[in-house]
């Protein structure tokens, strides 16, 4: 068994945040980089959370304001779409956070495969052999809240808003489902598995694609959205896969004013 730190190298090393090719990654690495935006400065730290409980790093890029004290800035957890246990897939959703960052949230990506862990089942009951998967993510997600929280003391972390990109869309809509009073809004992009909680506390929202269509009884009838207040939004432009960094430009910008309006309950 590893010690903590032994843990965190190794998890450094294997998830390649040493070896950076551009002077922005360089930045990244130090822990007080600044990214320059057309709206202002938004600093971005990466950093790796150890959960002892599990002995398990937890890697997550942090964006906020430059500057900002976040007093009551609100907390939003990203959770990406399965990448194959590739190192890195948490910053694959820069566009969006940075936005939000903007806008004056505080947002964590976090990275919830590791290259040691089992690969995503792809045959067979998805729903049920793949929840293992997300329940890892759901722990993963309570515990950079809580850390979060001790790390950042006036950070508003008692109700968190929620966003998950396919089987962190899956992870989102468990968390939103097992944690119910500490998320706000629960944003799922293209997820396909795991059903959408039929409640109208969190706020439940989702973002469907043109080309991934949900298993049965994921998302909830037209009678179950108008008795919820359940928000299905379809982008008929939108391939599932250009839900992150790799989208064009403008489908990039429409997502990332279309989520920042339901969190904002437009």
């Amino acid at each position: 068994m590893l010690s903590p730190t032994a843990t965190i190298a190794l998890a450094t090393i294997l998830l390649g945040l040493q070896f950076c090719s551009s002077e922005l990654d360089q930045r990244r690495l130090r822990g007080t980089p600044f990214e320059r935006t057309t709206d202002g400065y938004v600093q971005v730290d990466t950093l790796v959370l150890l959960d002892s409980s599990r002995n398990r790093p937890i890697p997550i890029a942090y964006y906020r304001l430059e500057g900002s004290d976040q007093v009551n800035a609100k907390l939003v957890l990203i959770s990406h779409g399965y990448g194959e246990n590739k190192p890195g897939t948490y910053l694959h959703f820069s566009s969006l956070a940075r936005n939000l960052a903007i806008h004056g949230y505080a947002v964590a990506s976090i990275q919830h495969e590791l290259p040691n862990d089992e690969t995503l089942p792809m045959k067979g009951d998805l729903a049920a052999l793949r929840r293992p998967n997300w329940e890892r993510g759901v722990a993963n997600m309570e515990f950079v809240r809580e850390a979060l929280g001790r790390r950042y003391p006036s950070l508003h972390t008692d109700r968190i808003d929620v966003i998950g990109h396919s089987n962190g869309g899956d992870m989102a809509m468990l968390f939103a489902e097992m944690h119910p009073t500490r998320v706000g809004t629960a944003i799922s992009l293209d997820n396909r598995r795991m059903p959408l909680p039929r409640v109208s506390q969190p706020r439940i929202c989702s973002v469907r694609a043109n080309d991934a269509p949900a298993d049965p009884g994921v998302l909830p009838t037209p009678e179950e959205q108008a008795l919820f207040g359940i928000r299905i939004i379809d982008l008929p432009d939108t391939r599932h896969v250009d839900m992150d960094d790799r989208a064009p430009e403008k489908q990039r910008a429409v997502l990332n004013q279309l989520v920042l309006d339901l969190l904002t309950k437009k």
